[in-house]
């Protein structure tokens, strides 16, 4: 049985000029470790569950919404972004013209650690959050104790695609309507989980009855999605990474292949692989033991 540790309540920050949503989990004297959440999605991913074993394992755990989603600041008056004239704008290796950056994003989180007085943490990122995570030990490395990079990418172009059913999935229209809103994100989990070890239906339940519930963001999906593509290529730049790394991956990942994890891990010098057999784009609870054992061994 997990040891019943403190859950903040809502909160929220100011940080690099707008304002981020969080909570925590544990005891603020133990060393502190930042969950980034990946596109398109909210904080109640990493869910309380799985934030309060790893709490017990000796972190103080913040999670929050990047910009753009769930209760952080919205970027509405950005504009929606075209996401076929970026990609021909890509193709003609043009620089593209988007609301904000990753690096924004970066900044965002730590401007988080900032507003909470955190002087350094252990930095786990998935997915996008990946990328965020890879940008902010390269931006701060004095700062970022320990890197987790988990179902995330270089950006390398030259990199296997997603899957066409994976995908098919980031084009469906997100609807508004709730029971329709909850059976789509029902639809994309089975996807993105892959045959083996699907996401359990009672929890993605909850987090998409929950993500309704909190406010929903279709364009800023969009404008995260344009983030990434304008972002490009870390491949180079990881090469003088001298943070401690670990590279988390499942090795039947539709959306982010593989081949995408073992080549950021040897882009980082010393980073560590560790690929887990049987796991898609996704964190079921079956995975949980796995996962924070990675986690917290080598933040420890």
């Amino acid at each position: 049985m997990t040891e019943a540790v403190p859950h903040s309540d809502l909160a929220f920050a100011d940080t690099n000029g707008i304002e981020l949503a969080y909570d925590t989990f544990g005891y603020r004297t133990d060393p502190p470790l930042l969950l980034i959440t990946g596109l398109g999605v909210q904080m109640i991913v990493w869910d309380e569950k799985f934030c309060e074993k790893l709490a017990a394992r000796g972190y103080w755990i913040i999670r929050f919404d990047n910009r753009d989603i769930g209760l952080s600041t919205n970027f509405a008056p950005a504009g929606v972004p075209n996401i076929s004239a970026l990609l021909e704008a890509q193709s003609r290796g043009e620089a593209l013209n988007v609301p904000y950056t990753l690096t924004d994003m970066a900044n965002d989180a730590m401007g988080l650690l900032d507003a909470l007085g955190i002087d350094s943490a252990h930095v786990v990122g998935l997915s996008m959050g990946g990328m965020i995570g890879q940008i902010m030990a390269l931006r701060f490395p004095e700062r970022i104790r320990s890197l987790t990079s988990v179902m995330s990418t270089t950006g390398d172009p030259n990199l296997p695609p997603p899957k066409p059913e994976a995908l098919s999935v980031l084009v469906i229209p997100i609807p508004a309507e709730r029971t329709a809103y909850i059976e789509s994100w029902l639809h994309v989990w089975r996807v993105l989980s892959g045959p083996k070890f699907q996401v359990e239906e009672s929890l993605a339940r909850k987090w998409a009855e929950l993500s309704h519930d909190r406010g929903l963001n279709p364009h800023g999906f969009l404008r995260q999605m344009a983030a990434v593509m304008a972002s490009g290529s870390r491949k180079e730049a990881l090469k003088d990474l001298t943070v401690p790394t670990l590279v988390l991956h499942g090795d039947a990942d539709p959306l982010v292949p593989v081949e995408c994890g073992i080549d950021t891990a040897n882009s980082i010098p010393g980073a560590k692989l560790h690929i887990i057999e049987g796991m898609g784009h996704a964190l079921p609870e079956a995975l949980w033991p796995q996962v924070i054992d990675a986690i917290a061994g080598h933040a420890s």
